[in-house]
């Protein structure tokens, strides 16, 4: 699908235009069928018309994504890939050819005492849904309990090795800031199924270590149309900033404020064809529907004591991981396409294991509930659910080494995320990494030389930019084809990289 900024302007009124504006209220098969009619998008195997709802390149097998985003980088090496090897070889050199001069960090490049192996310190089971089973650390029991719900993906990688260019990078598929987020390419290519709440809702999960920030342009529109951007849900005050009339401003007046600005707006728009203004008149309305449904939303008294158990004793506080997990189902329930959670403070450059404990109590329950309070509710079939973050930490320790206490760096060549629901194949374990858990490897178990790259797919890797294809996969869309011109060049999130990882989803 592809719309120019300067056509968008030259015939802000075409029938094109108007119906991208107003998605909301529009079935998305509908809307589909009439863009094809325009020539935005076509199937090729339905001979111009569009697939059937809610996809729009083809048939969908999910409507929904909740992205948990461990911000920092955690640890695939004490949660997910249980590397027994290096527990023999505690404190000794990372071997030269596994490490094969690949870069790493001016934190560890240059530090006394080398690259000394520090195995995970945490025990792990083995659960055994399939030939190969999956294994889990001891850091995460509730969510080993909902391990056959999951795939997870040991092989995930990226060029980014610091955090800002990385979660970035994973983020709007650029390292460079300005593209627009995952959420509002979903935003933009789908429109939502509810008219009075956002496309695309933000929150930050309450951490004990908050080192990292969170910057708007992770989940802004970038040079999408701002009502494409995600709505920032706050655990304190009113849930979204500025929703609240001012004091002795009733409903009516505010209802009578909005008209009279719709109106001078429109007069604008028709005087100088600026698409813009359209948005801001999206968004004044959406705010004012907004002032009913995110009260109800954020009122969970209405959930059953078993619910509310399910997600333990913290969905009772306000901003915490587990009560963001709930407000996740509630929006999905009510159509939400995409929710995302940020928690902070993965990024364990020492003193690991008291750190990772925290953050893994902080969310392992909510996440197993999550996808339990789904699939009671028949959701899961339906909705992504995805975990993980911008990279991975190393085997290696970063500053001093006990088999009680160490640090580890970032590690972008190798780290694990996990998927739930929404078409994935549910029990299974993707691709693998050699003993030191450093380098994706082959079949063998030996590590690939070179490195896989994003320009050419190397089976059992898989790319963020294949992650993020995959994704749009899920919801119908060919991430090939939903571009944007901007400044002369059609942009698609995954830039001209990308793999659907077929190997993975059902069907």
């Amino acid at each position: 699908m592809v719309h120019s900024a300067e056509r968008d302007l030259a015939a802000t009124l075409a029938r094109r235009h108007f119906f991208g504006q107003t998605a909301l209220g529009l079935g998305t098969a509908s809307l589909a069928q009439l863009l094809a009619q325009d020539g935005v998008v076509a199937d090729e195997a339905s001979g111009g018309v569009a697939a059937a709802e809610p996809g729009l390149h083809h048939a969908a097998k999910a409507k929904h994504v909740i992205y948990l985003f461990m911000s920092g980088g955690p640890s695939q090496h004490d949660m997910w890939d249980y590397k027994p090897a290096v527990e023999k070889q505690f404190g000794e050199q990372l071997p030269d050819h596994i490490r094969d001069g690949q870069r790493i960090t001016g934190m560890t490049a240059n530090q006394q005492g080398g690259l000394p192996l520090a195995p995970s310190k945490y025990r792990f089971t083995k659960h055994d849904n399939n030939a190969d089973g999956v294994w889990v650390s001891e850091l995460l029991p509730h969510t080993a309990g909902v391990v056959k719900e999951l795939c997870v993906v040991h092989t995930a990688f990226t060029e980014a090795i610091n955090h800002d260019p990385a979660i970035t990078y994973i983020q709007t598929g650029s390292q460079v800031p300005g593209r627009p987020s995952l959420g509002a390419w979903l935003s933009y290519g789908l429109g939502s199924m509810n008219d009075n709440l956002p496309h695309y809702v933000v929150m930050h999960a309450k951490t004990s270590y908050a080192e990292q920030s969170l910057f708007n342009r992770l989940w802004g529109p970038g040079f999408l149309p701002a009502e494409h951007q995600g709505i920032l849900m706050r655990s304190q005050g009113d849930p979204v900033l500025y929703l609240a009339n001012p004091p002795g401003v009733s409903r009516s007046d505010r209802r009578a404020q909005l008209d009279l600005l719709q109106t001078l707006n429109q007069q604008h728009c028709d005087a100088f064809g600026d698409p813009g203004v359209l948005s801001r008149i999206e968004q004044h309305e959406m705010a004012f529907r907004m002032q009913t449904s995110i009260p109800e939303l954020v009122d969970i008294s209405g959930e059953t004591a078993d619910t509310l158990s399910l997600y333990g004793d913290d969905v009772n506080t306000p901003g915490s991981f587990a009560a963001c997990c709930l407000q996740a189902r509630r929006l999905v329930e009510r159509g939400v396409r995409n929710v995302q959670i940020f928690h902070r403070g993965w990024d364990a450059h020492g003193n690991l294991p008291a750190e990772h404990e925290s953050q893994c109590r902080d969310i392992d329950q909510g996440s197993a509930a999550l996808i339990q309070d789904l699939k009671r509710h028949g959701l899961l079939d339906d909705t992504l659910v995805v975990w993980g973050g911008e990279f991975g930490r190393t085997v290696y320790c970063q500053g001093g080494l006990t088999r009680e206490n160490y640090g580890r760096d970032h590690h972008p060549r190798c780290f694990t995320v996990w998927m739930a629901g929404g078409g994935v194949k549910p029990g299974i374990t993707y691709g693998r990494t050699d003993d030191y858990g450093y380098n994706i490897a082959d079949e063998h178990g030996q590590p690939i030389f070179p490195q896989p790259a994003k320009e050419t797919w190397t089976p059992g890797s898989m790319h963020i930019h294949d992650l993020n294809a995959t994704i749009l996969h899920q919801l119908g869309i060919d991430h090939r084809r939903l571009t944007y011109r901007y400044q002369g060049r059609d942009f698609r999130l995954t830039d001209i990289h990308g793999h659907v990882m077929h190997d993975l989803v059902q069907g």
